[in-house]
């Protein structure tokens, strides 16, 4: 190729999102859509398109689920025009970023792609199919449902929780519903399509991996190219830029890859969230014909990237085997909570709702989150954002809870997928840990697949051998687990002593008590169900009445005997009430203690546990669960727990050989000392006995100090809690609450307007537990950051209501929002 023109071919990007329509192209579809033609949204999914034209009823509603079933049966075909005309470019690829699921694509009726597979993207050269002037573009999606079935057959039946096969299709396991997750078994084409017209070259992949120098960073870049044409033999110049510092590096004639490296000084290393600040860079990476050609970039792309180490030591110690991240050399303990999709309907998750999210997730002193192996990949927006607020992100690859097939077509669909995805992801320095898998491991060892299975294969090429020889080859510098649960060395893969565990048995058969028998090295998942706000619950569930038990409510509790257990839960601790708002708030309570119980037992033995992830930070849908935000983004009380018990520092009362002990948990870089005051008083106030003892806590650091006998032991176990106060304080209660003496609340109130909302100071004359203000009984759209606050008698507390609208505060103190655990036990 001789080409010297000095003209710049930068690729020209067209975006294809607009005149859409969709309709039912075959399958069980109301006659009413029969030949009818909605106008569609893209990106989008049938569901949006068909509520945006108010043809169906909102899924989130009543039984509506159960009404729209038939969605997922029907083929779709979604339709539009565009204009084209030659303009001097070699290639004009169509590009679809996600398609949802099983596709066909043509363009001016010839077929151009077949796809099946929602977690990866698809380009496909279609310069034979364009014509001057109008063009047609037309993708037919198949019922994901009969699809699925069909493939089950083909492949052989595997085990999985679920009736519907979600292992035998490549697609999001909790579209077919889960314990928390409503079924919707969407189709369309839920990521952007665009043209991308070019020439000579392009970069395919840009494999970014920064690192910390002593005077700054270094970024080294491995970038793949496609030439246009098959026979081009141009060398090519790759240059990479940081920071004001630029180098260069040839791509030889017949080659299609070269490393660049480029090193910078004066950049900041970037920390997680509570230990530093996240300083994050911008890398450019460009192509440019070798001389004679002068013409400008033919190709660029940009990584924002930031400077730290990490690594999980699983280096075996006297007790097992530990998993600890260390950031920049500084072990980390872990505050994390488990991430599902945010919305049944993905689509209609954007920029502005996962900072929403990620930014309530800081609030609640959280580190890390967990993107979970049942739903998607998310968005680059999802992992932009975690840099930028210092979150963590721990990426499964989406394996959940079933066994695999390891044949085609998925073997090559799944390889495709990670292959894109790890190089999407690597760059980003929020990511420190990619996971083969949720709890397929375990399920293959415990839950009796070796006999249903027969032989069959279940995936664990993928998670032993496939994945961790991706990771070697793309990203060598992000850390790989085979699973989750997994024990590094070789042992059951939910081993207590060794790496990581889930939890599951306090929820499912046994008291929340009992998670002080475990003694995890890191808990990967655990968790206790709760309803949704109030306003959440009777907006999404019209029964009237309104029971636990009304068909609504079930239609909304999706876990197996969940009511059961909500009060098999309940009852050790509180008795269970006999009015719908009462029933409402125990179980929110319950929820919300259970995981404060859980978190600050696992906190107080740093540093043999170094992490806690809860289950689940958030809803796809209005539903009872394990959420601490729900589906309509409203704060569960569980929200509060988390909170308190992942502060940067905390006090907590625990149970250890020889009697009871102030643990005080460190999570500053600053030493913590003083005098820890320890008092044991009755619920009226009254001092029973009281000692002070000096504590000095290292930053990064926590210490255990034992209490006086003298001092702890009850007279009157009912009637007594011991308060340990270093600033920050701990609690124990010598009885449960439904056990206790705990009398009615007696509080008084005082509200006053202030910039964004009301204050509202609680003054309590008594013992007050787990007071809280359910403020979105009083207007949807309020909330305040404080609750679940144990006040003494004569204490106040002060939250802040925040709210757009004008409220009547006398509302914010009334008896439906005031919420204690007092309630709950005084009779």
């Amino acid at each position: 190729m001789t080409l010297t023109s000095t003209a710049v071919l930068a690729p020209v990007r067209r975006e294809l999102q607009t005149g859409w329509t969709v309709s039912a192209a075959s399958g069980p579809a109301p006659v009413e859509f029969v030949g009818a033609v909605v106008d569609a949204a893209v990106p989008g999914c049938v569901h949006t398109d068909l509520l945006s034209a108010g043809r169906i009823p909102d899924p989130y509603l009543d039984d509506n689920e159960a009404l729209l079933a038939w969605i997922g049966l029907v083929d779709w075909t979604y339709r539009t025009t565009f204009e084209w005309k030659p303009d001097g470019h070699e290639r004009h690829d169509l590009v679809f970023d996600g398609l949802d699921t099983v596709a066909t694509v043509r363009v001016n009726g010839r077929v151009v792609l077949e796809s099946a597979n929602q977690h990866r993207s698809y380009r496909v050269d279609v310069r034979e199919a364009l014509i001057a002037g109008a063009n047609s573009l037309e993708v037919v999606f198949r019922s994901p449902i009969k699809y699925a079935n069909e493939q089950s057959l083909e492949l052989g039946a595997r085990p999985r929780p679920y009736p519907l096969p979600y292992e035998a299709i490549r697609k999001s396991a909790s579209n077919f519903g889960w314990d928390w997750g409503i079924a919707t078994y969407t189709s369309g084409i839920w990521r952007p399509v665009r043209l991308e017209s070019w020439s000579v070259a392009r970069i395919v992949e840009a494999r970014v991996a920064a690192s910390p120098t002593v005077s700054g960073g270094r970024v080294e870049a491995e970038v793949v190219i496609e030439r246009a044409a098959a026979s081009d033999d141009t060398a090519f110049t790759i240059t990479a830029e940081l920071a004001g510092s630029r180098s260069e590096v040839v791509v030889p004639a017949g080659s299609d890859r070269a490393t660049v490296a480029v090193e910078a000084a004066g950049l900041e290393r970037w920390w997680p969230v509570g230990h530093g600040d996240q300083p994050l860079y911008d890398v450019h990476l460009s192509i440019r014909e070798e001389p004679p050609h002068v013409r400008g970039d033919l190709d660029a792309v940009v990584r924002r990237v930031g400077f730290r180490t990490i690594e999980w030591n699983t280096t075996a110690d006297a007790e097992g085997t530990p998993f600890t991240l260390v950031v920049n050399d500084r072990p980390i303990f872990v505050k994390g909570v488990n991430w599902i999709p945010d919305d049944a309907l993905p689509v209609r998750v954007d920029r502005a709702r996962y900072e929403r999210r990620l930014r309530q997730a800081v609030a609640a002193n959280l580190n890390l989150i967990r993107v979970w192996g049942g739903g998607i990949y998310e968005s680059d927006d999802f992992y932009e954002l975690c840099d930028e607020l210092g979150l963590l992100t721990w990426q499964d690859f989406l394996f959940a809870c079933a066994a695999y097939p390891e044949e085609e077509p998925l073997r090559s669909e799944i390889e495709a997928e990670a292959r894109e995805n790890i190089v999407r992801l690597a760059s980003h320095p929020s990511l420190v840990l990619l996971t083969g898998n949720n709890e397929n491991l375990w399920g293959f060892e415990d839950w009796g697949w070796k006999t249903y299975l027969d032989g069959r294969t279940w995936g664990a090429y993928y998670y032993h051998e496939l994945f961790p020889h991706l990771v070697a080859e793309l990203a060598p510098h992000v850390p790989y687990s085979p699973g989750s649960p997994f024990s590094p060395n070789g042992e059951h893969p939910n081993a207590e002593p060794h790496g990581t565990m889930h939890l599951w048995e306090q929820w499912n058969r046994l008291d929340y008590g009992t998670y002080r028998d475990h003694r995890p090295r890191f808990v990967a998942e655990f968790g206790w169900q709760g309803p949704p706000a109030w306003s959440t619950l009777v907006r999404s569930v019209s029964d009237a009445p309104l029971t636990p038990e009304s068909p609504g409510m079930i239609v909304h509790q999706k876990a197996m005997e969940g009511n059961v257990k909500l009060t098999n839960g309940l009852l050790p601790h509180f008795r269970v009430p006999s009015d719908m708002e009462t029933w409402h708030w125990a179980m929110q309570l319950n929820q919300a203690n259970a995981v404060r119980f859980a978190l600050e037992h696992f906190r107080s033995w740093v540093p043999h546990t170094m992490g806690a992830v809860v289950w689940q930070l958030n809803d796809c849908w209005p539903v009872t669960s394990w959420a601490a935000i729900d589906g309509d983004e409203r704060l569960k009380p569980l929200w509060h727990a988390l909170k308190i018990a992942f502060a940067p520092r905390v006090v907590s009362v625990q149970p250890r050989e020889g009697g009871l002990a102030a643990v005080l948990s460190n999570d500053t870089g600053e030493v913590w000392s003083g005098e820890l005051s320890v008092r044991r008083l009755s619920f009226d106030g009254a001092a029973l006995a009281e000692a002070t003892v000096p504590f000095t806590v290292a930053a990064w650091g926590s210490a255990t100090v034992a209490l006086d006998a003298q001092v702890t032991t009850a007279t009157d176990a009912a009637g007594e809690v011991l308060v340990a106060d270093a600033g920050e304080r701990g609690f124990w209660f010598y009885a449960e609450p439904r056990d206790s003496k705990l009398p009615a609340a007696q509080l008084a109130f005082e509200t006053s307007a202030v910039d964004g909302g009301t204050e509202v100071r609680v003054t309590a004359a008594n013992l007050v537990r787990d007071l809280s203000l359910l403020v979105d009984k009083v207007d949807p759209d309020s909330f305040t950051e404080e609750g679940l606050v144990t006040l003494l008698p004569g204490e106040t507390a002060t939250f802040l209501v925040r709210h757009a609208s004008p409220i009547d505060a006398a509302e914010l103190t009334s008896e439906r929002v005031v919420r204690t655990a007092n309630e709950l036990v005084a009779r």
